[in-house]
């Protein structure tokens, strides 16, 4: 499964790059057959978020360390060096440009968007 990672770099911009997820068979409930499980990663708490159509933003780096996984609608993100990245439901992002110049993001196609954002520190 990928994902995209975005990302503050040394120099302040943001970037963005395509991660991969790697699943291990595993009895995860019982009595239900083996199925592909991800080495776990902490989370404390999460939040469901929704954008109204035609919401945009100003550059602004991520509030937290988390995971945005996009519910319904088409979102497109962008990184402050103008790297577009386009959304839509079941995608995932781990947002950890907590720092420098961020990113500026916007609903698109009319469309509003619910999204889950899992806080991971």
């Amino acid at each position: 499964m990928k994902y995209l990672r975005l990302y503050a770099g040394e120099d302040g911009e943001s970037h963005v790059e395509e991660m991969h997820a790697e699943f291990n068979m595993a009895m995860y409930a019982p009595p239900a057959p083996t199925f592909g499980v991800s080495d776990p990663t902490d989370a404390k708490r999460f939040v469901m978020v929704h954008f109204p159509s035609g919401w945009d933003s100003e550059l602004h780096p991520a509030p937290r360390r988390q995971l945005f996984v996009m519910l319904s609608g088409q979102f497109q993100g962008q990184t402050s060096g103008g790297m577009l990245m386009d959304l839509g439901p079941g995608d995932a992002m781990l947002m950890e440009d907590t720092t420098g110049k961020g990113h500026s993001a916007r609903t698109m196609g009319g469309s509003e968007v619910y999204a889950l954002m899992v806080h991971l520190e």
